[in-house]
C-alpha cells in the first residue's frame, strides 16, 4: 500500500472509530481532510478494517471490548424480539469493530417485505424509514429505530435492513477470506458466551 492509501486508511479509522463513520465516508472526508486531489486512489475496506483494529488497539483498548458486548447484547435483543424475520447480525457490531458511536446493522429476510413494519407497529416501536443499498446491490427498505442501550446508558441507532427470504441463501457465503458476513442469534450468542472480539 502506498504511502498516501496508508494515510488515508489511519485518518478514516479515526473517524470510523471516533465519529462512527461508515469506511465509505470516512474514505471521502480522509482525503479532503489531508488536502489529496479528490481523484487519489482510495484504500480498500480491509485496508481501513486493519487500521481501525489498530486504531481501538492504541486509542480504546480499555473501552472498545465492553462497549462491543454492550452492543452486541442490544443487537441480541432486538433479533429475539425479530425472531420471526431471521434477523442477521452485520456491520461492525458484527466484525468486531465497534464503539460507542457505531450503529447496529440486523438484516431481515421476509416473505413479505411489509411484515416487519407490522411487527414492529404491533409491539408499539416508532421508526423511520429509507431505502438503501443492500448487500445484492439491490435497493432494499431500511427501519431505523432508537433503542436503549443499558450497558451504555445511551440510545444507539439500530438499521434493520429488509431482503427477500430468497436473498438467504447468498447472506451465508464466506468473503474471499472465507470469513461469515453476518450471523444469525446463535452465532451473536456464541460470541458473547465466548467473549470474542
Amino acid at each position: 500500500m502506498d504511502a498516501f492509501k496508508e494515510d488515508i486508511a489511519a485518518a478514516a479509522a479515526r473517524m470510523v472509530v471516533e465519529e462512527g463513520l461508515e469506511y465509505g465516508a470516512a474514505k471521502h472526508r480522509a482525503v479532503k481532510q489531508l488536502g489529496l486531489p479528490a481523484r487519489t486512489a482510495l484504500p480498500d475496506n480491509e485496508q481501513i478494517e486493519t487500521a481501525v483494529f489498530e486504531h481501538i488497539a492504541i486509542f480504546c483498548a480499555d473501552s472498545q471490548p465492553q462497549e462491543l458486548r454492550a452492543l452486541r447484547h442490544l443487537a441480541l435483543e432486538w433479533m429475539q424480539r425479530l425472531i420471526a424475520f431471521r434477523p442477521h447480525l452485520s456491520g461492525a457490531v458484527w466484525r468486531g469493530t465497534a464503539t460507542r458511536k457505531s450503529d447496529i446493522y440486523l438484516q431481515l429476510f421476509c416473505d413479505d417485505p411489509k411484515s416487519a413494519e407490522i411487527a414492529l407497529i404491533d409491539q408499539g416501536v416508532r421508526f423511520e424509514t429509507a431505502r438503501v443499498q443492500g448487500f445484492t446491490g439491490s435497493m432494499v427498505d431500511a427501519l431505523s429505530i432508537h433503542a436503549r442501550s443499558d450497558g451504555l446508558g445511551e440510545y444507539v441507532g439500530v438499521h434493520l435492513l429488509v431482503h427477500d427470504f430468497d436473498d438467504l441463501r447468498g447472506a451465508l457465503k464466506p468473503d474471499a477470506k472465507g470469513r461469515k458476513m453476518r450471523g444469525d442469534i446463535a452465532a451473536v450468542k456464541k460470541l458473547l458466551h465466548d467473549g470474542d472480539l
